[in-house]
């Protein structure tokens, strides 16, 4: 077998074996796109992401937040964070967007 399509053959098995990840949590979190954020932000559906990462701060949680969406979960909103650690450690936590209590940390 040639190099190329080998090396091929591993990159496509990779992205295949991949997509079950990203399917789980699409299905998991239907993201709101920008203009549904606006509208449940000034409906007061939710508390607005500065309050929650400001309180997040207050608590002594310091790891910085790399990326933020607010998505539907059951029948209300949450924040899913990703969030940096001091060590470095990357990870997840789901936050109840209409009062920013912590649901989940993964």
């Amino acid at each position: 077998m040639p190099v190329f399509p080998r090396y091929l053959a591993i990159l496509l098995f990779g992205l295949f074996r991949a997509e079950p990840a990203l399917g789980a949590d699409a299905i998991e979190h239907a993201c709101l796109d920008k203009a549904e954020q606006r509208v449940a932000i000034t409906t007061h559906k939710t508390v607005p992401l500065a309050q929650v990462i400001k309180t997040r701060r207050e608590k002594g949680h310091h790891a910085e937040v790399v990326r933020a969406r607010l998505c539907r979960h059951g029948d209300g909103l949450v924040y899913v964070l990703t969030l940096l650690g001091r060590s470095g450690r990357v990870f997840r936590e789901t936050v109840d967007a209409a009062n920013g209590d912590v649901i989940s940390e993964r």
